[in-house]
């Protein structure tokens, strides 16, 4: 199997630890042989500042990202970020991040959902029907702009619902449907794995990958990327064995050894339109 992770946080994002050379030196010690940095964008009007790093530290990242290039030849490194959908940001995302500054890719991430015209975050609350299908159309909609490689996480809703019922499948239906539609890859998460189990209504579960939602993944025609979602130079390769063999169980698509050729052709072409 080609060792390859394409999430990866550092210590700029304010809840993770490492810095990028320190998480070449894991990856290497681990097998893994190609690393993609995706650690979390700023924002130009700083918003959510305390879970990302500061428009002012985004040159130090691609530089330090660009050192370790050189210091550590054995690998194939790519520069990329994990991005909150932002819609009035989605031009700005694509044009400054990818190409004014030649980010190899970005990957969507939903923490946060547009719900009555606010955003409402994922974490520390409990989802129900009409959240469930307002996060559903942002991941769409993320999915539809065509800004995004992949989308990180799409299970991450399964953190806030009590127990497994029909809107949860609906918002998971959505979710797929329009990943097949786009064609837009879903990361399997191994992030999840490395946090305590937690109690639902069906018992004890991690928060993510969801049973469900990778159950339902077979259905459609859509492609999976595994990723260790590092904060931890040790993690850099953390139990992304488990989301294979979760793949494997359902027949899913994992397209890993692909993602590379496939991140640095759209590169190429971006740059012939500028």
């Amino acid at each position: 199997m080609l060792r390859a992770n394409f999430h990866t946080h550092t210590y700029l994002c304010k809840h993770a630890g490492g810095n990028v050379a320190e998480y070449c030196q894991a990856a290497l010690d681990s097998g893994v042989s190609i690393l993609g940095f995706t650690d979390h964008c700023p924002h130009p009007d700083s918003r959510w500042s305390a879970v990302r790093m500061d428009m002012s530290e985004l040159p130090g990242y691609i530089a330090d990202i660009e050192k370790a290039k050189i210091d550590f030849p054995q690998l194939h490194i790519l520069n990329g970020m994990e991005c909150e959908y932002v819609p009035e940001f989605g031009d700005y995302q694509r044009d400054y991040f990818l190409d004014e500054l030649g980010l190899d890719y970005l990957l969507g991430a939903c923490h946060s959902y547009l719900y009555k015209g606010e955003y409402h975050g994922v974490h520390g609350q409990t989802m129900d029907a009409d959240q469930l299908a307002a996060y559903a159309a942002y991941m769409c909609a993320c999915m539809r702009s065509g800004i995004y490689a992949a989308m990180a996480h799409p299970d991450l809703f399964g953190m806030a619902i009590w127990r497994w019922d029909a809107a949860a499948e609906s918002c998971s239906r959505r979710i797929l449907q329009c990943a097949q539609e786009c064609c837009v890859p879903l990361e399997l998460n191994a992030y999840g794995l490395r946090k305590p189990l937690q109690t639902y209504a069906e018992g004890e579960r991690h928060m993510y990958p969801v049973a469900q939602f990778w159950e339902l993944a077979a259905e459609y025609d859509i492609e999976v990327l595994v990723g260790s979602d590092a904060h931890q130079p040790e993690d850099v390769w953390g139990n992304n064995d488990d989301c294979y063999e979760i793949a494997q169980k359902h027949g899913l698509k994992v397209i890993n050894d692909v993602f590379v050729q496939r991140v640095l052709e759209a590169k190429e072409a971006r740059h012939r339109l500028i």
